[in-house]
């Protein structure tokens, strides 16, 4: 994806996404979402690392924006940070892995995949890949 759509995208994804948190007010549910306030950063973040891995088709914007929708609508953002990075580090070894192998972080990675798959399956993107760890 070009730096030009990049931009764009979070453009317009700043234009509808909510700015509590930006305004230093926590995320709470909110009757015209259905669900909890994120960031406009977190979900262009979601959004792109998601086209990453599923192409940058112009359908996908939708689809990836559609997914971080369904997250928000059931998880508050804290916890999706946390799980989120459970998930994405599960698979860390090493020593450095240890703190992301235990019980809890475990049980956070489960429950973050399972809301993901739901939400690929219902937005029209297939199984979503296990993320990997950047060198």
């Amino acid at each position: 994806m070009t730096i030009r759509c990049r931009a764009l995208l979070a453009f317009s994804l700043a234009l509808a996404g909510p700015l509590a948190w930006a305004a230093g007010h926590a995320p709470t549910p909110t009757a015209a979402t259905g669900g909890y306030s994120y960031p406009t950063e977190g979900r262009v973040e979601y959004v792109l690392t998601c086209m990453d891995d599923n192409g940058h088709d112009f359908a996908n914007v939708y689809k990836c924006s559609c997914v971080i929708d369904k997250m928000a609508a059931a998880l508050p953002y804290d916890e999706f940070v946390e799980q989120s990075t459970f998930s994405k580090y599960a698979t860390l070894g090493g020593e450095g892995g240890n703190e992301f192998r235990v019980d809890r972080a475990k049980a956070q990675t489960k429950k973050f995949r399972a809301l993901q798959t739901t939400a690929y399956q219902t937005c029209g993107l297939g199984p979503q890949k296990t993320p990997t760890v950047a060198k």
